[in-house]
């Protein structure tokens, strides 16, 4: 069982940055694969970025990728998305989320443990 807490959201203007966190209770984070997903209003929710219960390995969205950066730490038993450049497009909640499993997915349906969620607002 994961317990997990998003934090660090709120306003910033465009070009910015933001780093969100994600504390994780329970004893099986270190091995959990984590990843992150954002809804924004009106919209599905997507797919953002993830990395396995090493931090080897990451993936991420394309529309995201050289701006945001996922890490963990597991002694601390959270997870990071640095969030850098952002635009009125990164609007949305974000979400933290694991799976039991080996490497990364971009498949919510594989994650089975998600958090509150967490606002991010970027002003133009």
């Amino acid at each position: 069982q994961v317990q997990l807490v998003e934090s660090g959201g709120g306003l910033v203007q465009a070009g910015g940055s933001l780093r969100l966190s994600c504390a994780a209770s329970g004893r099986t984070f270190a091995t959990s694969p984590m990843g992150w997903f954002r809804q924004a209003p009106g919209k599905e929710r997507e797919f953002v970025a993830a990395i396995t219960w090493s931090g080897i390995r990451t993936n991420y969205e394309d529309t995201v990728k050289g701006r945001f950066t996922i890490s963990r730490d597991n002694a601390k038993n959270t997870l990071y998305l640095q969030m850098n450049s952002l635009k009125p497009e990164d609007t949305a909640i974000y979400y933290c989320a694991a799976f039991e499993g080996w490497g990364t997915s971009r498949r919510q349906y594989e994650y089975k443990y998600w958090g509150q969620g967490t606002q991010v607002t970027v002003s133009s």
